[in-house]
C-alpha cells in the first residue's frame, strides 16, 4: 500500500472527526458566548477531552486544548452546584439561565441552516417538487405519475421540498405509495408503484423520476434554504418516531463511530453529499439536545422552565441522582450503539 492510498483512506476520516469537533465547539461556544453576555463566570473552555495538550488563562477563564478531539466543555461557576461567588450560574435569574443552556443547541441549528444555505447556493438550480422527467421504463409512470405533476403529499406526509419527496418515499412500508399531486390546477390521488432495493436488510423504494429545478434568485435561495432546513429537522423527529414504533431497532442506530464512517464515505463521494450529511448531523445534535432527557440540555431547560413557573427548584440531591441515572443509561446505549457500529465495519 503506497502513501497515496493510505492518505486517501485517512483524510476522509480526519475530515469527519474535525467536523464532529466543530459541532461540539459550536455547541459549547454557544454556551460560552451566552454565559459571557449574562456575566456568568466561565472557569474553563476546553476543546477536546482527556489530558491537556496546553492551556492558558485569560481573565477568569482557562482555555485548553486536550488530546482527544471528540468532545469539549464550557465549565461555568455554579453550574453543577450552588455557588455564592460573583458571576455564579446558580445565582442568575431563570431567564438568563435558560438563555445560556439553550444557546448551545441554538448554535448547532444555526450552523445547520448555514450549511443548508451553502448547499442551495452552490447548486445551479433551486429544486422543486414538480416532476420533470422519468427514467427509461419507469414504473411510476406506468402507475399514473406524469411530467408536470407537483407532488404535495406522500402517504399522508405533506411535501414541501425535494428532500421531503426522498424522505416520504424512503419511509414507505412497501413498493406502492399513496400520492396526492397537483395536475392542471386540481388535486389528483394516485397509487404509485416503484421498484425496490434492499440496503442493510431494509427495503427502500428506488426513485425513478427527476424533479424540476428553477432559476436561482436571492428570495428563492433563502426560501428554499429555510424550507429544506425544516425538512431536515422533520427527518430527525420522524426517525425518533420510527424507533419508538419499532420500525427500526437499536442495531439501526449509529453512534460516533458509525457517523464518522458515514461522513468519511460522503467525503469520498462528493462535496454535496458531505454537506448534506453534515447538515443533517448538526441539526440532529441541536434538536436531540433539546429533548427533555436527563443529562442533556433539554432536561435542564425543562427544570428551569418548571422553576420559572413554580418558583421552586428541584433539590440538588434529586437533580444529581436523575442526571446520574440518565447519563448512565445514555452511556450504556452509546456502548451498544458503538459496538454495533464497529461490528458493521468488519
Amino acid at each position: 500500500m503506497n502513501l497515496t492510498s493510505v492518505w486517501n483512506t485517512v483524510y476522509p476520516i480526519i475530515i469527519a472527526v474535525l467536523f464532529f469537533e466543530l459541532i461540539i465547539i459550536i455547541h459549547e461556544g454557544g454556551h460560552f458566548v451566552a454565559a459571557r453576555l449574562m456575566k456568568i463566570k466561565v472557569n474553563e473552555f476546553s476543546i477536546g477531552m482527556g489530558p491537556k495538550v496546553f492551556s492558558f488563562k485569560k481573565g477568569e477563564t482557562t482555555y485548553s486544548l486536550r488530546w482527544i478531539l471528540f468532545g469539549g466543555y464550557c465549565s461555568m461557576e455554579g453550574e453543577s452546584e450552588d455557588s455564592d461567588e460573583e458571576g455564579s450560574f446558580s445565582k442568575k435569574r431563570v431567564a438568563a439561565r435558560i438563555f445560556v443552556v439553550a444557546a448551545g443547541a441554538v448554535m448547532n441549528l444555526i450552523l445547520g441552516f448555514v450549511i443548508v444555505l451553502c448547499i442551495i447556493n452552490t447548486q445551479d438550480l433551486v429544486g422543486t417538487t414538480t416532476v420533470a422527467r422519468f427514467d427509461d421504463n419507469a414504473v411510476s409512470y406506468s402507475s399514473g405519475l406524469r411530467e408536470g405533476d407537483k407532488i404535495i403529499n406522500i402517504d399522508g406526509m405533506r411535501i414541501y421540498t425535494p428532500t421531503d419527496v426522498q424522505t416520504g418515499l424512503s419511509r414507505s412500508a412497501d413498493d406502492t405509495v399513496e400520492m396526492v399531486v397537483e395536475r392542471d390546477g386540481e388535486n389528483v390521488e394516485l397509487n404509485v408503484a416503484f421498484l425496490t432495493e434492499t440496503y442493510e436488510s431494509h427495503q427502500f423504494i428506488s426513485m425513478d423520476f427527476w424533479l424540476l429545478g428553477t432559476e436561482k434568485s436571492f428570495v428563492s435561495v433563502i426560501s428554499s434554504s429555510f424550507n429544506n432546513f425544516i425538512s431536515y429537522a422533520r427527518m430527525v423527529f420522524l426517525s425518533v418516531h420510527d424507533i419508538i414504533v419499532g420500525r427500526y431497532g437499536l442495531s439501526d442506530l449509529s453512534g460516533p463511530v458509525g457517523a464518522v464512517s458515514v461522513v468519511s464515505d460522503a467525503v469520498k463521494t462528493s462535496m454535496l453529499s458531505m454537506l448534506r450529511i453534515m447538515a443533517l448531523l448538526t441539526i440532529n445534535v441541536g434538536l436531540f439536545n433539546l429533548f427533555p432527557i436527563p443529562a442533556l440540555d433539554g432536561w435542564r431547560l425543562f427544570l428551569l422552565i418548571a422553576e420559572g413557573i413554580t418558583r421552586r427548584k428541584l433539590p440538588p440531591k434529586w437533580e444529581y441522582i436523575i442526571n446520574a441515572v440518565g447519563l448512565a443509561l445514555l452511556l450504556i446505549l452509546m456502548f451498544f450503539v458503538t459496538f454495533s457500529d464497529i461490528t458493521k465495519l468488519f
